[in-house]
């Protein structure tokens, strides 16, 4: 596993970090008790940081494999807006992860100034977090350029996680190109840059290798969060980033995995998770919520905030 420094000031981490989503309630495609042995045999692979965040309510799943690996760092999330709902944030996450320090947290979902302006008590805290040494570094996740273009000018920031990949899907204030030009920015700063979404919500998933190796080539990117619920996906996307052929059957295991967004038929209309969704996925007809698929990214932040449980990645 090839190992990259994280930025100017950050750590050295392997090229890959487990996207934990893939494997929490959040959407749903494996079990908890599945989810652990899927990163369990992530780490023995080589991969030494998992991503997650307050809303993948998946803190149970990832601790075990955090005890037996102490060298595995962790990114934790929150949409806190004061310091005492980051504070908690914090303390919850260092109690439920058996961590005294959270080696990475970020203001989640930040889309411009003005969003990081709304969460500047939060921002203050995640601060004196990282001054007291219980955050060892600190910055943002984004849909938007100007999330990267703004949160590279925050004061104290270490690390931006961005939405990238080769088409520029799920971008939602820019083209590709603007976005490019936003992570050279930020990383002309010093700032530790990894990407997420880099197969398009599976919408890329037809050609896996491009969407691996162009994150893999873009000189301001050090790294990706990549989504894996099994074994095979692991496999195969560690052969493809270390310039290998993949055998044909694990292609063929790989490319047969179709996801999509399953609204249940009880659902009561009630609007929230159109609210919810940054990529104006989602509408209401006739009083019933309904996904325009090729908007979809398959981040699940949609199920979380319907309260009939309507919504789900399948």
């Amino acid at each position: 596993m090839r190992k990259i420094k994280l930025g100017l000031l950050g750590p050295e981490v392997s090229e890959i970090c487990f996207g934990s989503l893939a494997v929490s309630p959040l959407q749903g495609r494996v079990s908890m008790s599945e989810g652990t042995e899927v990163l369990r045999y992530a780490v023995a692979s080589g991969i030494d940081w998992v991503d997650t965040a307050e809303i993948y309510d998946n803190y149970e799943q990832i601790a075990p494999v955090l005890k037996e690996n102490h060298h595995v760092r962790v990114v934790s999330k929150s949409y806190a807006v004061t310091a005492e709902q980051m504070d908690k944030s914090i303390e919850k996450a260092r109690r439920a992860l058996g961590r005294d320090m959270i080696d990475f947290f970020l203001l989640h979902e930040q889309e411009s100034g003005l969003t990081l302006k709304g969460h500047a008590e939060a921002w203050d805290a995640l601060r004196k977090a990282k001054e007291k040494g219980i955050v060892n570094y600190i910055g943002i996740s984004t849909h938007a350029v100007r999330g990267v273009r703004d949160g590279a000018l925050q004061p104290g920031l270490d690390i931006i996680h961005p939405l990238i990949n080769y088409a520029g899907l799920g971008i939602i204030d820019g083209t590709l190109a603007e976005m490019l030009a936003a992570l050279n920015f930020a990383s002309s700063l010093g700032i530790g840059i990894y990407a997420m979404k880099v197969f398009g919500g599976g919408h890329l998933g037809t050609d896996p290798v491009k969407a691996l190796r162009f994150i893999q080539k873009l000189p301001t990117v050090q790294a990706m969060a990549l989504g894996m619920s099994s074994k095979a996906e692991i496999d195969y996307n560690l052969m493809v980033l270390a310039g290998k052929e993949p055998c044909p059957e694990l292609a063929r295991s790989i490319s047969t995995i179709k996801r999509k967004l399953y609204i249940a038929d009880w659902c009561q209309g009630c609007g929230q998770c159109v609210e919810k969704c940054s990529q104006k996925a989602l509408y209401l007809k006739k009083n019933i919520a309904e996904v325009i698929r090729e908007r979809c990214i398959l981040c699940g932040y949609c199920g979380r905030s319907c309260p009939h449980f309507c919504l789900k990645i399948v």
